[in-house]
Formats: C-alpha cells, sequence, structure tokens
C-alpha cells in the first residue's frame, strides 16, 4: 500500500485554468488525462516523481456525474469553491480492503488524448464523501501507464489532514504505530469538517505547499 495521488476540484473558473495555475506553482507541465465516462468527469495531470500523481478533476455535463459517487464528490466540492478533494492509496490487491469495508469496489477507466486506456478498480469514495478525511483505494490494472513522471524532479513531500490518525490507520487496515516512510503526514484538529487541508511538494527550488 501506498500514497498514489492527490485530487484537486476545479475551481469556479474550471479545470483548464485551475490545473494552469497549480501548473506554475510547483513547476510541473500538465498533461490533458481524459474523460472518466463512467463517472462523468475529466481530468488534467501533473505528473510527480515516485508513482506519485496530481490529478485536476472536472465534472462533465453528463448523467453519469449525478449518478457515480465520485461524479456527486467532485461536483459538490467544485461547486463549493474548489481545492482539495482528497487522496489516494494504491494497493496491489483491492480483495482485502472490499471485505474489511463490507463492500464491492467498482471499474475505473479513462482514455488518454492518445487513444492510450487507463483501468483501475475503486473503492471508498462514499467513505471521502461521508468523511473527507479518509482516502479511497485503487488497484491499477497496468502500471506501465501510470500517470506519474518517472523523470519528473518534483515529488509529494507531505499531506496535512484534518482528523483522526487512528480513524485513518483503522480505514487502511493499519496497525496504530504505522508510519509512511515515504510521504510525512501531519494531522491537525478540524475546526469544520475534516480532509486534506494542504499538500508539500518538493521541487528543485525549495518545498511549496498548496
Amino acid at each position: 500500500m501506498r500514497v498514489d495521488h492527490v485530487s484537486y476540484a476545479a475551481e469556479h473558473d474550471g479545470l483548464r485554468a485551475t490545473a494552469e495555475r497549480l501548473s506554475k506553482l510547483i513547476g510541473v507541465e500538465s498533461v490533458d488525462g481524459g474523460v472518466h465516462p463512467r463517472f462523468g468527469t475529466r481530468n488534467v495531470i501533473l505528473p510527480l516523481a515516485n508513482h506519485n500523481y496530481l490529478e485536476v478533476v472536472g465534472v462533465l455535463d453528463h448523467p453519469a456525474s449525478d449518478k457515480a459517487p465520485f461524479g456527486q464528490a467532485v461536483r459538490a466540492r467544485s461547486e463549493a469553491g474548489g481545492g482539495w478533494m482528497g487522496w489516494v492509496v494504491a494497493v496491489d490487491d483491492i480483495h482485502p480492503a472490499e471485505r474489511r469495508l463490507g463492500r464491492e469496489s467498482v471499474e475505473g477507466n479513462r482514455h488518454r488524448p492518445d487513444g492510450v486506456e487507463l483501468r483501475w478498480r475503486q473503492l471508498g469514495v462514499k467513505g471521502l464523501m461521508a468523511d473527507p478525511q479518509l482516502p479511497f483505494f485503487v488497484q491499477w490494472e497496468d502500471m506501465s501507464v501510470h500517470p506519474s513522471g518517472d523523470g519528473s524532479k518534483v515529488s509529494l513531500k507531505g499531506l496535512e489532514i484534518a482528523g483522526d490518525p487512528d480513524r485513518v490507520r483503522e480505514w487502511l487496515g493499519l496497525p496504530s504505530d504505522f508510519r509512511s516512510d515515504e510521504v510525512g503526514f501531519s494531522f491537525v484538529c478540524p475546526r469544520g469538517t475534516p480532509g486534506l487541508m494542504s499538500v508539500t511538494f518538493g521541487t528543485p527550488d525549495g518545498e511549496v505547499t498548496i
């Protein structure tokens, strides 16, 4: 299990304008990610080192966005002004998480503009909607087309989360003393709705926190 990516919902001026602002802040060129037909959303990718990436996601005027939990979550966050929506962990086998949480994963896919199809299974978006401090899970079908950028000089360094670390570890099925060696986590007591508050990136010019 590892942190896979972080998701940022488009602000009021739209997906591309939001992605361009974030691109300039961390110094990573954005890539058109394509459409999620099952979810009624589309994304722009900022590839990062170490098999991580930043996803900027927007909702489409499509019936799927009203039915799929992920589309609903994106729409709600964008209508509230946009910003950090959540974080995602990748697993090699999603079945243990299915058994632990008592629910089934769903298929996801999108076609990149170059025609390559990315496929995965995901689980836990409803958990994210109910308690935004919680990540959701993905299992990639083919890591050779993962959206990260192996040559990127920008990395994901840390997440600040308003919430309870014990609740997050329980959701992930991790022991109470688990600590990540790859991404730093800091938790603050929520003064409102819990969730992902900020993300820190390591860049050639120093750390940047958004």
